[in-house]
């Protein structure tokens, strides 16, 4: 059963913050977020006190405050939900968004890949396994199209590199020219982890 989260109130540098904590039975340490609507939240194992936690975030006072500027630069930030109500409602139309640009793309590429999967993820938007399978967020059927071609184009180019080198770059570059620009801007918008 999971265990409610807790809204609580910090002083940090003079500053008041609202954090969400959110006992995890699951949880092997303390995971902070920062989410681009200005969110703070808090995974925590059953087992930390508060004082533990609270010192904590503390320690990473400099990185949120860092985070919260930074996203209170974007006038706009579309937080796309991602609760099985909207997963249920998009996983279909994202299978069909993704099995399509793939045979359009791998007309240039001609790479071998193994199985597609839509996934509900709270902060990756694809991920390519060593055997080749590909996972996708669910969400990518809710952005621009460009962002969307931008992700498959770079799961399906590690299927043929296996890492973020100069030569996968180079890969994603022959059919997403712009990728650098995509990628900041997929960035700005997504979830921002410390660990």
């Amino acid at each position: 059963m999971k265990e409610a989260p807790i809204t609580k109130l910090l002083m940090i540098d003079d500053k008041q913050i609202e954090y969400s904590l959110r006992p995890s039975r699951k949880a092997r340490a303390l995971r902070l977020s920062v989410y681009p609507d200005k969110r703070i939240v808090v995974s925590a194992s059953l087992g930390y006190s508060i004082s533990t936690i609270e010192n904590f975030i503390k320690s990473k006072s400099e990185w949120i405050l860092d985070k919260l500027r930074y996203f209170s630069k974007f006038a706009e930030v579309t937080t796309l939900r991602g609760g099985r109500r909207e997963y249920l409602k998009y996983k279909e139309v994202a299978r069909s968004i993704v099995h399509e640009r793939l045979r359009h793309f791998n007309q240039f590429y001609n790479f071998d890949y193994g199985n597609i999967t839509i996934r509900n993820q709270k902060s990756r938007w694809g991920s390519c396994s060593k055997r080749g399978n590909l996972n996708f967020n669910f969400k990518i059927a809710q952005i621009d199209a460009e962002l969307a071609d931008y992700i498959i184009v770079h799961e399906l180019c590690h299927t043929k590199e296996f890492n973020h080198g100069k030569a996968f770059w180079q890969l994603v570059e022959k059919t997403i020219p712009n990728y650098k620009d995509l990628r900041g801007r997929l960035k700005r918008g997504a979830l921002v982890t410390a660990q």
